[in-house]
């Protein structure tokens, strides 16, 4: 007797004795694939990755796969109640059908399985008929001729192949199948047309889609909520809502009027917790050189523990905030640590940038 499989240490908690049966109907083959697409994911799901599941009842890794995600699209069509007969054949049989359809959505599914089997198709054309019915749901409308429904969804993409093949078997193989998929008397009309319209139609290839994946932590910048420029009191700095970041591309939400700036995902940005962005000018910090020009003064409000490196803002006796350095701890609310001072890019020659060749060279 096969040993049961071991899970993982982040497993949910299923009594043994649950494992065992879910175990021993796979092993049996016992109920219908629905049952045992049912049965994979509850093992799944308890930590028993697919292997372990495999070496314990014979059901290999892709077959898992397949059943797991065919049981659900039948749940899917059930929910939407596809008449009895069609829910009879497919819970018999037609996991590989069903999980073909995975892509379209629940009614989509519903109409599809009911197709499948009234013109008795397999998994290949199951496969052909969901892309087709992807594509044409993302039609802005219904093309001329051609009603919503799965077999004029299959049969204008054998219509609009058709036209672009110069080879008449090819051209007549596609003609006869959209003849029999189509579902609508107009879509027939639309196909027939072309026994006697010989003009092949050039198509033009879809442009590659512009994709870039970001790589570096500093290529996704953070969101920085800006108080305002100084003078700026503490109630402004109050005001400001902390800014709550949703991944995976750091999208922030917000209501009302503000203002915002994007800085790059440096580490001393990303690590803080609470950070908000002032204007200042330069000309307040001498360390800067007195250089004139707006700069950005980037605050942790969550920091507000004092130490001797660290620069913080203080609301001083009339009430404004300003930064300053302390040599011991004060007596004072610390209202957050200056963590960054950003200056702008710097530019040689502004009249540069008018003639890009410059630039270049």
């Amino acid at each position: 007797m096969n040993e049961p499989p071991t899970p993982d240490s982040t497993a949910q908690s299923i009594p043994e004795a649950e494992i065992e049966e879910l175990l021993q109907a796979l092993r049996r083959k016992e109920g219908n694939w629905v049952g045992w697409g049912k049965a994979c994911l509850r093992l799944q799901k308890a930590g028993y990755n697919p292997q372990a599941v495999f070496e314990a009842t014979g059901f290999e890794p892709i077959q898992q796969n397949q059943i797991i995600v065919g049981s659900q699209v039948y749940a899917s069509i059930v929910s939407e109640e596809a008449p009895p007969t069609v829910l009879a054949h497919f819970e018999r049989i037609g996991s590989d059908s069903l999980y073909e359809l995975r892509i379209l959505t629940h009614t989509e599914r519903a109409a599809a399985a009911e197709f499948l089997l009234e013109k008795k198709l397999d998994s290949v054309a199951a496969k052909d008929l969901a892309r087709a019915m992807k594509d044409f749901s993302r039609l802005y409308a219904p093309p001329e001729g051609f009603e919503k429904h799965p077999g004029d969804a299959a049969a204008y993409q054998c219509w609009k192949a058709a036209q672009q093949k110069a080879d008449l078997q090819e051209r007549s193989r596609l003609i006869a199948k959209g003849l029999q998929l189509a579902h609508s008397p107009t879509a027939r009309q639309k196909i027939e047309q072309l026994l006697t319209d010989f003009t092949v139609t050039t198509s033009r290839s879809a442009p590659r889609l512009p994709i870039y994946r970001q790589e570096s932590a500093e290529e996704l910048p953070r969101i920085l909520p800006v108080v305002g420029k100084l003078p700026l009191t503490e109630a402004d700095l109050k005001a400001v809502p902390i800014v709550e970041e949703t991944e995976p591309f750091r999208l922030v939400k917000f209501s009302g009027t503000g203002a915002w700036v994007p800085l790059p995902g440096w580490q001393v940005l990303m690590h803080a917790e609470d950070p908000i962005a002032l204007l200042s000018d330069g000309e307040e910090f001498p360390a800067l050189g007195n250089q004139p020009g707006d700069v950005l003064l980037v605050v942790n409000r969550a920091q507000r523990e004092w130490n001797p490196n660290s620069y913080f803002i203080v609301a001083n006796s009339t009430g404004h905030i300003q930064v300053q350095w302390f040599e011991t701890e004060p007596d004072i609310a610390l209202l957050g640590q200056l963590i960054l001072i950003v200056r702008p890019k710097k530019i040689l020659d502004e009249s540069l940038t008018s003639d890009l060749w410059q630039i270049e060279e």
